[in-house]
């Protein structure tokens, strides 16, 4: 959190955009900067997951409660997490019953009692891999999505129960499809919802809601399934995500049927059908690239919280049992959940401070902080804030696109009068993800340095309706470049950056689109792609089960479409890259093999464009490791440095 410091009070010196002297140091952004999800809670106890760069990327388990505090959960070796689908998330539960969790290294599935102790191994099996854990209301029983490797060709993906007599590979309940997410049970346990879907769909292109009645066994514990049915979804282009139960036992799940996800409810008479739920403007949902994620929560009093998007900006809304709408004071980076005392917990995010778990109430937002990601010795011109920036873009009918536009910010150096800023284009990746306005390193760095960033929304983002997000449709490597291009032209035309000092970075596919930008356009004098995609067909043959088929719908049909897949490779247009390019990756990516970077290197050099590849032994889809994480920042750093003629700072804490 952002804290004020009158000892660094000065007036702010002119110095070369770049070499500004900032207190975003490496060490900060690499070791001593906490990430949080999934927070969860029971009767009065919170808990979330925070991951730890400082000892290898470990993510733990954190509990409050008063009078205790704050506290670390499990045996000093585990480190919850999962590689479901590679992305992972839902790793763990929480009931008044206890906890359960997946544990990264090993797979397996764990139980810690209430009362605390040694975790008592529940599930796992050579090869199988457990998500979406939920506890079963009505027994010991847990439910599982699980993933399985045992057998050659792709993974097999099964609903499961865990415990009782369901062995260490758990009891199958629901089998068939590709695919399975969010198994969540009604209050009493007698019904099972969840989300499934298809090849060649990804889940925010169409799934299937369904249910089924639980069997139980003579001990309680889930046995079966019966008299399964699809209750919405099937017939192609609806995404549902996200079912919910409420606290009477009726049905809530997110649905984008009218161009926005928003929240409906499912109603069975005289036949499953779904009915809008009445909320706030704005897209409620988001790609499910992990499990466990909440953008809404039905509340014990009847009410929902929601947290919605509109204009590229979330916002956090209660609507009560009565039918009445108001804001959430706090700024949560995803949906709050309640205490049994009224109050809610969640991880604050706002635009000039970094992440903490927090308590409050809904009306005066934060009143207690839990964690805090670090401690930042910032004063409030340290940090930039974002401006929404809208511009031009082709074949919408009219409909702009949009960014968040950061201007350089440093209490202690300012911009001289005879200099503009360079800017960096952030390019997010998913394609689907969204830039998003809380605090980050992956713009304060640059900001507190001189530069000034623009984070693009192109076509395919999430927050601006299914309409948007489908024109990347068959248009991955086009849309998205355009709209890159279009963005960076817009605030070249308002005479705030140099047009002659502009990168453009990003990770996985977001790195894919800086590589065909720098060919597509001589606006930028630098890219920088972190474990990006570079041989689409390559992609397509080598990638995990959960993408093994994205391709289809961004790309076209494999191997129909193979002329367009070597078109819209970034490989395909190496010889027309002339700026230095910067390829950072890890060698145990199983997303984006490090093939992928060993060609386009190669690729770049024969046709004489500057190349530096680093690889980063023992890394994957996404970089975990303290010294990793400096060292990244610092190459890229340097990288700007030799490309736009300026002497970065001395590190602050050096």
């Amino acid at each position: 959190m952002m804290e004020q410091n009158s000892a660094h009070a000065q007036m702010p010196q002119p110095m070369r955009c770049g070499s500004w002297p900032s207190p975003v140091t490496a060490t900060l952004v690499a070791g001593k900067s906490l990430t949080f999800s999934e927070v969860r809670s029971t009767g009065q106890a919170v808990f979330w997951l925070e991951r730890r760069p400082a000892e290898g990327g470990r993510t733990v388990l954190m509990r409050w409660a008063e009078p205790d505090g704050v506290a670390e959960v499990l045996p000093a070796q585990a480190d919850v997490g999962t590689r479901v689908h590679e992305y992972g998330g839902g790793v763990y539960a929480v009931s008044p019953h206890g906890i359960v969790y997946a544990d990264r290294r090993t797979a397996q599935v764990w139980l810690l009692g209430q009362g605390g102790g040694t975790p008592t191994l529940l599930a796992g099996a050579e090869g199988v891999r457990f998500a979406d854990l939920r506890f079963d209301p009505a027994s010991p029983s847990v439910v599982a999505v699980r993933e399985d490797h045992r057998a050659a060709g792709e993974p097999q993906s099964t609903l499961v129960a865990l415990g009782g007599e369901a062995g260490p590979e758990g009891l199958v309940l629901q089998h068939g499809a590709d695919f399975y997410m969010s198994p969540t049970l009604s209050p009493d346990g007698a019904l099972l919802a969840w989300i499934e879907w298809d090849h060649p769909n990804m889940p925010w292109d169409s799934t299937r809601l369904c249910m089924g009645r639980v069997v139980r066994g003579a001990d309680g514990t889930i046995a079966a399934l019966e008299g399964v049915q699809v209750l919405a979804g099937g017939a192609g282009g609806e995404s549902l995500v996200e079912p919910r139960w409420t606290v009477d036992g009726h049905l809530l799940v997110i649905s984008d049927r009218c161009e926005l996800w928003r929240v409906w409810e499912v109603v069975h008479q005289p036949a499953p059908h779904l009915v809008a739920y009445a909320m706030p403007e704005g897209e409620i949902g988001q790609p499910a690239w992990v499990f466990g994620q909440s953008s809404y929560q039905p509340l014990a009093n009847g009410g929902c919280m929601a947290l919605s998007v509109r204009d590229g900006e979330g916002q956090c809304f209660v609507r009560t049992a009565e039918g009445h709408t108001h804001s959430f004071a706090g700024q949560p980076d995803q949906c709050p959940v309640a205490l049994a005392d009224g109050r809610f917990a969640w991880v604050q995010a706002p635009v000039d401070a970094l992440p903490a778990v927090v308590v409050g109430s809904a009306e005066h937002g934060v009143q207690q902080v839990l964690r805090r990601s670090a401690t930042l010795d910032l004063q409030a011109a340290d940090i930039s804030r974002p401006e929404s920036v809208r511009f031009a873009v082709d074949g919408v009918g009219g409909q702009q696109g949009h960014a968040f536009f950061y201007p350089p910010a440093n209490s202690r150096a300012c911009v001289p009068q005879d200099e503009k800023p360079p800017m960096i284009v952030l390019v997010h990746g998913g394609p689907t993800a969204r830039a998003q306005d809380g605090f980050s390193f992956k713009v304060q760095w640059w900001t507190s340095r001189g530069f000034a960033v623009l984070d693009v929304n192109y076509g395919g983002s999430t927050g601006f309706g299914r309409s948007w997000r489908n024109r990347l449709q068959g248009q991955w490597g086009v849309v998205d470049v355009a709209d890159c291009i279009a963005a960076c032209r817009h605030m070249v035309a308002t005479g705030r950056v140099d047009s002659e000092r502009i990168a453009i970075r990003g990770s996985s596919a977001g790195g894919m689109t800086v590589l065909l930008a720098l060919a597509a356009s001589d606006l930028f004098a630098a890219g920088v792609s972190l474990y990006g995609v570079t041989d689409l067909r390559a992609l397509a043959q080598e990638t995990h089960k959960f993408e093994a088929r994205y391709l289809d719908g961004l790309v076209g049909p494999w191997p129909e479409a193979e002329s367009v897949y070597v078109a819209r490779s970034p490989l395909s247009v190496a010889s027309r890259i002339r700026a230095p390019v910067l390829l950072l990756q890890g060698t145990e990516d199983k997303v984006v093999p490090p093939s992928q970077a060993h060609a386009m290197a190669a690729a770049l050099r024969a046709a004489g464009a500057p190349c530096t590849l680093h690889e980063f032994p023992g890394e994957g889809h996404g970089f975990r490791q303290e010294a990793t994480i400096r060292q990244a920042w610092t190459m890229e750093l340097a990288f700007y440095g030799r490309v736009f003629g300026f002497d970065p700072a001395p590190p602050l804490d050096a």
